[in-house]
């Protein structure tokens, strides 16, 4: 192992340690009072997006096994601000005195989890695929666990359970692989073709499409993030997410001779429109962004389905990427900072007593849905320009149908936020948690004028 191989995972590197001094800094911190553990989590985070930024060029690093190129440093520098925000929210809510360090156990979950996600968006070999994918799924099954009830139990055991089931099929990918070209590179896999190729490719795409919550591999994320808090919602259907679709990009890229394209057609139709189907009846608010996360999968895949006929889907996924991550950020944002209304009915009044947390859940929603001025808004039409630019004009016709169709529901939660009449709750307001949702969605608003002028 050289020098310059450690150089290359210094962003990896720092998170890593991050949660390893938060652990230890929680030691010292009395319960419900771990302030530090957060802070510490989040200088390193800020400190690995720098670093990810100031990396060298496109190339490799341990044998070949890491690549280090744009996706790589998209996949780092999302990831990191991703966990800065989170952290950010998590000290909104800190833990009453007498209840456990669970403040120390989410930050350095998070953390460790982020490290799986930046490695899913770097492999190029099986073996560190599926060592990724074991860390940045098994943290957060903890994770939807710290709350110690029956819910937040229930959805730990459905995260666990379906990502014991998936990380099978990944591995029984990875090990057919590995026996019909004895070596696990990506670049080994070029030549193959068959179908024993292409079954293990769909075990290893089946593993990682758990990861994003897509369907078939759909079923734990309602009841995982309706189970837990907002912000350990907003953790469950953001970071791993990340990688996770950066990885799936790569492992397509490395099977041209296999369908893999046509599959990732196929489940970015299913889950865009039961993704949709699904929402439609929900009345609880995180039900409700649960199924909407499983449809936006939906969207982000468009761009891999054509990755092979168009210099256009890889932008568009890292753009879209981006975008997703600050506008599901903002909802949840919104939702921490009432973590007494949760329901639709309860959203009444909510504009008259608290507008700008009102005006930051319009456009997170209408940003999720992909109208203008939002980054979504931007990230979805470099999708659609893909599609149609690789040849898939009806990948692009059913995903604007889709997106159509769920503004229905995001506008049955915006209209009584809107509705005259005395509110519903007069509960109050968390202020961190309002500032966050506010300012993500000026950055989502600022960040579409500012793409429109490049």
């Amino acid at each position: 192992m050289s020098p310059d191989d450690l150089l290359a995972l210094a962003p990896e590197a720092l998170v890593a340690l991050g949660a390893v001094l938060g652990l230890l800094a929680g030691t010292a911190c009395r319960p419900g009072h771990e302030w530090p553990v957060r802070g510490i989590g989040i200088l390193a985070a800020l400190t690995a997006g720098v670093v990810a930024l100031r990396a060298p060029g496109p190339g490799t690093a341990f044998g070949g096994t890491y690549a280090i190129d744009a996706a790589t440093v998209a996949v780092r520098v999302v990831v990191a601000g991703a966990v800065v925000v989170t952290l950010l929210l998590a000290g909104g809510d800190p833990s009453p005195p007498g209840t456990g360090r669970t403040d120390t156990a989410f930050a350095v979950l998070l953390q460790l989890s982020a490290v799986g996600a930046m490695l899913l968006g770097g492999a190029v070999d099986l073996l560190l695929l599926a060592a990724a994918f074991l860390l940045a799924g098994l943290p957060l099954a903890a994770l939807a666990g710290l709350a110690r009830d029956g819910r937040s139990a229930e959805a730990a055991l459905k995260y666990f359970l379906s990502s014991a089931l998936f990380g099978l099929a990944l591995l029984s990918g990875v090990t057919i692989l590995l026996g019909l070209t004895r070596a696990t590179s990506y670049a080994a896999l070029a030549g193959l073709s068959g179908p024993a190729a292409a079954v293990a490719v769909v075990l290893v795409l089946a593993g990682l499409l758990m990861t994003l919550g897509a369907v078939p591999a759909h079923f734990w994320v309602p009841d995982a993030v309706d189970g837990t808090s907002p912000v350990t919602g907003a953790v469950l259907t953001t970071t791993a997410k990340i990688g996770g679709l950066v990885a799936v990009y790569r492992l397509v890229v490395a099977v041209p001779g296999l369908p893999g394209e046509l599959i990732v057609a196929v489940v970015a139709v299913a889950s865009m429109t039961l993704g949709n189907l699904a929402a439609f009846a929900q009345t609880s608010l995180r039900r409700l962004l649960a199924y909407s996360t499983v449809s936006q999968v939906g969207y982000l895949l468009v761009p891999i389905a054509v990755v092979s006929r168009t210099p256009l889907a890889l932008p568009a996924l890292l753009g879209y990427l981006a975008a997703y991550t600050v506008t599901n950020l903002a909802v949840f944002a919104v939702l921490a900072a009432r973590p007494h209304g949760l329901e639709v009915g309860e959203q009444r009044g909510l504009a008259r007593r608290h507008p700008a947390l009102a005006v930051a859940l319009a456009v997170g929603l209408l940003g999720l849905v992909g109208t203008p001025p939002t980054l979504v808004f931007a990230g979805k039409l470099a999708a659609f320009a893909a599609a149609l630019g690789g040849g898939a004009a009806w990948l692009a016709a059913v995903a604007v149908a889709n997106s159509v169709a769920s503004l229905f529901y995001y506008l049955r939660w915006i209209a009584p936020v809107f509705t005259a009449g005395d509110p519903v709750l007069r509960d109050p307001v968390e202020p961190r948690a309002r500032a966050v949702a506010v300012v993500l969605a000026v950055v989502s608003v600022v960040g579409t004028v500012a793409v429109a002028a490049l």
